[in-house]
């Protein structure tokens, strides 16, 4: 299943034309769940059930973005702060709901608040139909080590309510590890598939196999990027659709090898004749690095990805990666 990109409930309701755009979808995508942050409960039930009638196939509560403008809404990371209030908009939506409603949470506030567990159990209570767990604080962000044994306490925290894991899954071995380390039922993949957008077909793959697909070819690379850059042209124009495109194409560039002036480039595009010629002078430049065949020389391929809970141990620098928040409660900040 694929879930949106978060949206605010109350731009929902007011038919927010930014807010309308990120749920565009058509037939291809489904099932297809959106993603929902807000903390007013009559809010998230009324922006659900409109999305109920648009034929959306669950509703997936955000409780986990660190990110200030969604935490000060009261949605977001705020909603691991007050169980009680979040158990009672999760029942309130349930109850006025016919399809699925899911819930993405971290592991809590920060490393002295790990309120997770208590939080899983209570949206059980409340009649939540799967859990989606990061294993990383709120204060984290997306840096540092992502703990499994959070989310492992987390699927021991419920009955019989799945629970995926979810951070730092950049290859099939990560899914697999993630699984068996944790016990969940599952693995969902966000920046991952940026890096990689056959990630999903590869896992599973792996999982039902144990054989590993080979990596896609650089010119694969080129012809996803490609399309993917042709597509959001379809739904945004071609200066709106360039310009989105931006933030997208160098997570694709960072399995390219060499890509320095690709990268510095393709964030000034506004239109496809910028995004062609752009692409363009790339693949010329890059060739200077490879052989015949188009292969990069040694110096130049590269490493593996490895998940942050599949190294061996976190760097000092790492763990200073922290976001600077107060402690405890939105309230108290």
């Amino acid at each position: 299943m694929c879930t949106t990109d978060l949206v605010n409930a109350r731009s929902l309701i007011e038919r927010n034309p930014k807010a309308l755009k990120l749920i565009e979808t058509n037939q291809a995508d489904r099932p297809l769940a959106v993603q929902l942050f807000g903390g007013v409960s009559e809010e998230m039930r009324d922006a659900a059930l409109y999305l109920q009638s648009t034929g959306i196939s669950a509703i997936d509560i955000n409780m986990g973005c660190p990110v200030r403008k969604v935490v000060k809404t009261g949605g977001g990371s705020a909603m691991m702060t007050e169980l009680g209030k979040t158990q009672k908009l999760v029942r309130c939506m349930v109850d006025a709901l016919k399809i699925p409603v899911t819930a993405k949470m971290r592991l809590g506030w920060d490393d002295d608040n790990i309120t997770a567990p208590d939080l899983a159990r209570a949206l059980e209570d409340a009649g939540i139909a799967a859990i989606f767990v990061h294993g990383r604080t709120r204060a984290q962000g997306f840096e540092g080590t992502v703990n499994l044994s959070g989310i492992r306490r987390v699927v021991e925290a419920v009955g019989d309510v799945p629970v995926v894991g979810n951070g730092d899954v950049t290859s099939p071995e990560a899914a697999r590890h993630m699984i068996e380390q944790t016990g969940c039922h599952g693995v969902s993949m966000g920046r991952g598939a940026f890096y990689n957008p056959w990630m999903f077909k590869h896992t599973e793959h792996f999982l039902k196999s144990g054989e590993l697909l080979p990596e896609p070819t650089f010119e694969k690379r080129i012809e996803v990027l490609r399309r993917h850059y042709h597509l959001m042209l379809e739904v945004f124009g071609e200066e709106r659709g360039s310009i989105m495109f931006r933030k997208v194409a160098p997570w694709y560039a960072k399995r390219f090898g060499p890509a320095k002036p690709f990268n510095k480039a393709v964030v000034q595009i506004k239109s496809r004749r910028d995004f062609e010629a752009v692409l363009a002078d790339y693949l010329n430049w890059r060739k200077q690095f490879t052989d015949k065949d188009g292969n990069l020389f040694p110096q130049y391929e590269l490493l593996p990805m490895i998940a942050s809970f599949m190294r061996e141990r976190e760097t000092a620098a790492e763990k200073r990666k922290v976001i600077p928040v107060p402690k405890g409660p939105v309230e108290v900040w």
